[in-house]
């Protein structure tokens, strides 16, 4: 009789361990020519096309190393001459504590080793609890097996029936007989990529050298060997609604692309497949360069946005790094959604991190504000200077900003006022704005090196 060999210490039995598909000794995986396709909203089409022998007329055919987290709903086989009939999927998998818990009732054997002279002891146990710990019956006695830090191997005598080492799908098909390809394709969450920027900026030049990466994950509890990878840049719907949570991006598209290259797209999504063939191992990431962008221009700014009626004391203003996605003088590149993290050199010509921001799905051609953090020298002081009604309808709004600049260099700060809707006039202002909204005004407003500005506006609303 075959046996399988299990190494426990202490109380490990208790705490459920994640399931892996992975091949046994000796064995290789059971998938064929795989190609995968990864979409951003967390969900992947496996496409595995296996050469099967199928006999003549009914027969049930087993499909191990699929994704253990596969969707049985979205399964499709196709092939020539094939009918599915029924089909199963089998993910209650071989795991120390699943072992343990199919083996409450029955008997195994325990060979304990003296740590001091390294002699082992066999003794049968019957198993009689594997909850929150092991619970075992030697001779007349009742032992748990605690963390003593004695090891201890338990053998038994066979794997229980309808437990898998590796997540299986099972299919019952009418075939013609005969080899045959088949492909088996199939959804299934738990492989995902986003976009990584590495963003080095050179203030003195203007200029940004960025580099773009994928990141895959896999935590399918399958590893794909050889695979074929598409990356779908957008989110297709999923029945039922959005899931996750909600993403507050920190870019800003300061005014959306409208120009094209001749990447491919999928409907209205972008495609990037990767190179060359890739293993994704289950429980890993992966990176994969796909923008390489040397010396764009780019330029740092400021930006302080206040809301409605806001006023008190002083606040920095955020450090923005503005560039374009253009063909010409841009990136010239469409970038899919992720995290773009940006470095300066110091003095002594290190890079340094100075922030990130998370970026939308952004078109080729667009204006971008990517936010790295709070200014330390560059602080801004909003006041309600007076504020009164000038009939039932109408009310009378006066406005103060102070913008300080403790820097040896004179800058430029981008200040807006936001809550402007509906017919809200700007009767008085010292400086001329740009209204770049329906409820946001903005004025560009120098500040010399080591000094001040103020601002004041006046504003007449409803409200």
């Amino acid at each position: 009789m075959r046996k399988l060999f299990l190494t426990i210490v202490g109380s490990a039995l208790a705490a459920p361990l994640m399931a892996q598909s992975v091949a046994l000794p000796g064995e290789k995986s059971a998938q064929g020519d795989v190609s995968v396709t990864i979409y951003q909203n967390g969900q992947s089409l496996v496409q595995d096309v296996r050469q099967m022998n199928l006999p003549a007329g009914r027969s049930k055919q087993e499909f191990p190393d699929v994704s253990g987290s596969i969707r049985p709903e979205t399964v499709t086989l196709s092939g020539p001459g094939i009918g599915i009939v029924e089909q199963n999927f089998d993910y209650d998998l071989l795991t120390p504590a699943k072992l343990m818990e199919k083996a409450v009732g029955q008997t195994v054997t325990l060979i304990r080793t003296n740590p001091a002279t390294g002699r082992e002891t066999t003794l049968r146990a019957k198993v009689l609890a594997a909850n929150g710990g092991v619970v075992l019956q030697i001779g007349n006695t009742i032992e748990v097996l605690r963390d003593d830090g004695l090891p201890v191997r338990v053998i038994f005598d066979r794997v229980p029936p309808n437990m898998r080492a590796r997540p299986t799908l099972s299919v019952t098909v009418e075939a013609q007989g005969g080899r045959v390809p088949a492909t088996l394709s199939y959804l299934t969450p738990g492989l995902g990529w986003k976009a990584d920027y590495v963003t080095l900026f050179d203030d003195a030049a203007g200029t940004i050298d960025v580099q773009g990466w994928v990141t895959l994950t896999n935590n399918t509890g399958t590893t794909y060997d050889n695979t074929n990878v598409l990356l779908v840049a957008g989110n297709p719907n999923r029945g039922g609604g959005r899931r996750g949570g909600i993403r507050f991006p920190t870019g800003t598209i300061d005014q959306a692309g409208t120009q094209s290259n001749d990447r491919e797209r999928l409907g209205d999504y972008y495609l990037y497949p990767l190179g060359q063939r890739t293993t994704i191992a289950n429980a890993q990431q992966k990176q994969v360069s796909f923008l390489d962008v040397k010396r764009a221009p780019a330029r740092r700014a400021y930006e302080f946005v206040n809301g409605w009626l806001s006023s008190g004391n002083f606040r920095s203003a955020s450090s923005v790094l503005k560039f374009s996605t253009s063909r010409g003088g841009g990136l010239g590149d469409q970038l899919p959604q992720g995290t773009m993290r940006v470095y300066m050199r110091d003095k002594r010509g290190d890079p340094q991190f100075i922030g990130e921001s998370a970026i939308e799905n952004t078109p080729m051609g667009s204006a971008m504000s990517i936010r790295t953090g709070e200014a330390f020298d560059v602080k801004v002081k909003t006041v309600v200077v007076e504020r009164k009604r000038i009939n039932s309808r109408r009310w009378q709004t006066r406005m103060s900003y102070e913008v300080t600049n403790a820097r040896p260099d004179a800058i430029t700060v981008d200040l807006a006022q936001r809550g402007l809707w509906g017919d809200v006039r700007i009767t008085e202002q010292s400086l001329e704005g740009t209204r770049v909204s329906a409820d946001k005004i903005e004025w560009n407003v120098p500040v010399p090196a080591n000094g001040r500005a103020i601002v004041t506006a006046t504003f007449d609303s409803r409200y």
